[in-house]
């Protein structure tokens, strides 16, 4: 499948029509907050950072087919300051994430659309051991095929849906085998099943607001593992729900909410939520 989407790209590319429709926005976000070495009640000092690219290419590559490549990479880490002496700890990791996405949508006239994806999902490094770093790990890869269809197109609004057959390999190179002593593997993890996925975004108040969403569920029907897991949590659907709003104060300075619920029944029984309201500086290069 990953063969038959690099041929695909390369055939597209050679056959060409049209202009890239392209965007790359880069943000940094910052918060402090510090004290005197006189300074009564216990407080600590603090600084948290995040730093974000936001890419966008999208061509009509050929009158019977549409690629759409998505980047999102973000970084960021907390540093406190122990209460007391004063010292800055070391730094923790606050956000961690690589996410590439490429779709190819034949265009051929129909109601609903055939789609090919590929998408890579991974962080700059594991910090689960810090006496051992693994870069770029853990990985995920999904290639999936099925129909897409374009629900809304204008200039500044798009809202497109797909559903289709999805395979995944989940790659870890920092399996634990044994505690004692401790042992380590690589270990992948094969699973397919059906892929639905919806995005959508618009603008608010003229353009000064922006509103991006993204809905994806995914439901496994096999397992590579399954004989070897304690249960069937695997069955359940994974469901990842991205909100972002973003407001520009100005051409630089933005604010940016961040709304992310998950539910992977094989992490936890419950659902899980991540909320962040950051104020930073923005810059659009495209």
């Amino acid at each position: 499948m990953k063969k038959a989407l690099l041929l695909l790209a390369v055939m597209c590319f050679a056959l060409g029509a049209g202009e890239w429709e392209l965007s790359l926005e880069t943000n940094t976000m910052f918060a402090l907050n510090n004290y005197s070495d006189n300074w009564e009640g216990g407080e600590a000092g603090g600084i948290n950072w995040t730093a974000n690219v936001n890419g966008m290419a999208q061509r009509q590559l050929a009158e019977w087919v549409n690629s759409k490549s998505v980047l999102k990479l973000s970084f960021g880490q907390t540093h406190v300051q122990q209460a007391g002496t004063g010292d800055w700890l070391r730094p923790t990791k606050a956000t961690d994430l690589i996410d590439f996405e490429t779709v190819f949508r034949f265009t051929l006239g129909a109601f609903i659309d055939p789609y090919t994806a590929g998408r890579v999902e991974s962080q700059f490094y594991d910090a689960r051991n810090p006496a051992n770093k693994r870069y770029f790990n853990p990985m995920k890869f999904t290639e999936s095929a099925g129909v897409a269809r374009v629900i809304l197109k204008e200039e500044k609004r798009e809202w497109t849906a797909r559903l289709g057959m999805g395979f995944r390999q989940h790659i870890d190179r920092d399996r634990i085998v044994t505690l004692e002593p401790e042992v380590k593997e690589t270990h992948t993890t094969n699973d397919g099943g059906v892929e639905f996925v919806t995005e959508l975004r618009t603008p608010f108040a003229g353009d000064r607001i922006s509103y991006n969403t993204r809905f994806s569920s995914f439901l496994a029907v096999f397992n590579s593992d399954s004989d070897d897991l304690p249960n069937d949590y695997w069955k359940a659907p994974d469901i990842n729900w991205e909100h972002t709003f973003t407001a520009n104060i100005t051409e630089y300075l933005m604010v940016n909410l961040y709304i992310q619920m998950l539910y992977d029944k094989e992490i936890s029984l419950k659902g899980r939520h991540k909320e962040t309201l950051s104020l930073g500086l923005t810059y659009k290069f495209m």
